[in-house]
């Protein structure tokens, strides 16, 4: 089956012929000569390179903020990672990492925030998502992290962080 091109510009006048039979995408130039070809699994995995994953629904219930801070974090098997978060809040975090872990992955972790670098704090988290990635407008390249356990101690002084870089005039 052919199909004319005829609102794009650069290519009014060509055609793209469907071949279901063989399972291919030629471009025919505009005397019907063919120009080239692709197979379907070649432009099914254009497509789905180039898409735009939904737009997750906001579901956190908690303030954060963006904050760069290191952080050591392992899996229940052993492995062993060291990053920089990117952002925290009462409810997670978010690694900063070119590999992130699954979905669902259960982390032990422990972050040291700028106001005291050498206190290092410890938590448990899961995996919440991912940003497989960098996005030029929110997040690099990473994965959000909820905590699953976290002490109200460190939780508090998480939250008087927060509350302070999102309020720095109350702060004085």
């Amino acid at each position: 089956m052919k199909y004319p091109v005829n609102s794009s510009l650069r290519h009014r006048g060509k055609a793209l012929e469907i071949d279901a039979t063989q399972e291919v995408v030629r471009l025919l130039g505009i005397n019907g000569e063919p120009i080239g070809s692709l197979p379907w699994d070649f432009v099914i995995d254009q497509l789905l390179a180039y898409r735009k994953p939904p737009a997750p629904k906001e579901i956190r219930s908690e303030p954060r903020v963006a904050l760069s801070f290191p952080i050591r974090y392992n899996t229940l098997e052993g492995r062993q990672f060291e990053s920089r978060a990117g952002g925290i809040g009462g409810g997670g975090l978010f690694i900063e990492s070119l590999t992130p872990l699954p979905v669902g992955t259960k982390l032990t972790m422990e972050f040291a925030l700028p106001e005291r670098p050498t206190a290092w704090l410890p938590a448990r988290g899961v995996v919440a998502w991912v940003c497989p990635k960098a996005d030029q407008y929110t997040f690099s390249p990473g994965m959000g992290v909820r905590f699953s356990e976290i002490s109200p101690e460190v939780r508090d002084r998480v939250l008087a962080l927060v509350k302070i870089l999102q309020n720095p005039d109350q702060a004085a």
